[in-house]
């Protein structure tokens, strides 16, 4: 980290023991400070609580499952709001192995069913997935409830997920008119939101000796990487850090120049239907600079994000295409590992023809239907999108909008719909020539 004056400078000051004590202190007494205040959640202190069999609903408002409450008539509300919704339970269910899925719930959780606590998450990222104990659901009527907490932004159940209650090949889907009640609304607190932060983790150095050093010593055949996100708002400087990382731990291992494999980020937030700028699609573009390094490999995930979830599901397909390029890089077998990478762009007239590597299968869609993403702009570089066909392993783009075509941009977003692969059935990875 030498070479980032940034990074150093920030070194230096956390060399101070004092400042970061004085820190953690200030944090601690603000964090005390904020569990200390008493929970003013009315359907715990209610007298029968909220998730009682016993407890009767009255003036709970409908809410559709999924969505955001803020979407739906609840204005910038930070705290907590209950869902209750009563459903029938055939007797086909019952002895058999249940399951709720709750989809993905900003922040957190508490389901009960028929009064009893099934399971609960404490932060956003995780599809809820929880088992039901023997004896709890009963043929007939069943009463389940959520309690939601969330503490900034939109509240709620996202969409795009599975809501569903299911025993054996039976399935009680749980979308639709949920009843919502608000228990808690959290009042903004200025004291202690202007306390200094600092997170000790992702501070430059701080995982190094817990968790590179140990295993410095053994052999290994390469590296696998996977990361990016929090650097998504800095992408600019990205891949020099990840230049300096691989040349560092290669160094140290002293096992020469042996893989480095990575995962390029993938698509994610709303899909943009017009040319635009995208701060996941530089970071993505510093990425794929790495491949400049000698004997490194990056594993395109452009198709397999989700929009509304930083961590996706699909974690099967990155290891296959990780798995794939290890064979080729640390393994030599010759295969092919890598989906379309730009190689250069040639302007013929009002059209421009597009080169890449790893297009020796053939180049194709993987849908039957027309390439999409590719946009092209003039000198003034306003993109608009243009048409684009494979033409011997080539692609072609050109917009009648366009006489005199520059530049070429594909997949230039946060969350393209792409269909751009070779063959042997790997993406294209996202590229532009007008930087």
């Amino acid at each position: 980290l030498k070479r980032f004056s940034t990074m150093e400078n920030i070194i230096e000051k956390n060399k101070d023991t004092s400042y970061i004590n004085n820190l953690l202190r200030e944090m601690s007494a603000a964090n005390l400070k904020k569990q200390n205040i008493p929970s003013q959640d009315k359907g715990l202190l209610s007298s029968i609580k909220w998730y009682e069999t016993n407890y009767i609903p009255k003036g709970w408002k409908n809410i559709a499952v999924p969505g955001y409450w803020e979407d739906q008539g609840i204005k910038d509300l930070n705290g907590v709001v209950w869902y209750r919704k009563e459903i029938d339970v055939s007797e086909s269910m019952i002895g058999k192995k249940q399951q709720v899925f709750l989809g993905r719930i900003v922040d957190a959780d508490i389901l009960y069913i028929n009064g009893k606590q099934i399971g609960n998450t404490t932060y956003m990222y995780p599809q809820r997935r929880y088992t039901i104990p023997a004896g709890i659901l009963k043929a007939g009527k069943n009463i389940v409830v959520v309690k939601v907490t969330n503490n900034t932004g939109k509240g709620g159940f996202l969409p795009d997920k599975p809501y569903c209650l299911f025993a054996g090949i039976d399935t009680i889907d749980l979308k639709g008119f949920w009843q919502y009640k608000v228990g808690e609304v959290f009042m903004p607190n200025t004291d202690i939101n202007s306390v200094a932060n600092i997170n000790l983790q992702n501070q430059p150095m701080a995982l190094y000796n817990a968790m590179v050093a140990p295993v410095i010593n053994y052999s290994i055949k390469g590296f696998v990487w996977y990361q990016g996100e929090s650097n998504v708002s800095r992408a600019k400087d990205y891949n020099a850090l990840q230049e300096a990382q691989i040349n560092d731990w290669r160094s140290k291992w002293q096992q020469g120049e042996i893989p480095f494999l990575y995962v390029q980020l993938p698509n994610y937030l709303d899909a943009n239907y017009l040319p635009s700028e995208s701060q996941w699609a530089v970071m993505r573009e510093a990425q794929l600079k790495t491949l400049s390094i000698s004997n490194t490999a990056m594993a395109v995930a452009i198709d397999i994000g989700e929009w509304n979830d930083i961590h996706p599901d699909n974690k099967n397909d990155v290891g296959v295409r990780l798995a794939l390029a290890a064979k080729k890089i640390a393994y030599a077998e010759n295969i092919v590992f890598s989906g379309p990478l730009f190689e250069n762009a040639v302007v013929e007239k009002n059209k421009i023809v597009i080169s890449f590597k790893y297009s020796e299968t053939g180049l194709t869609t993987n849908d039957g239907e027309e390439l999409r993403e590719f946009a092209i702009a003039g000198a003034d570089k306003k993109f608009v999108w243009a048409k684009a066909n494979i033409v011997n392993d080539k692609v072609i783009v050109w917009s009648d909008d366009i006489e005199e075509p520059r530049y070429v941009r594909y997949a230039w977003a946060d969350n393209p719909n792409v269909n751009f692969y070779n063959k042997a059935g790997l993406p294209a990875s996202p590229f532009r020539t007008d930087n």
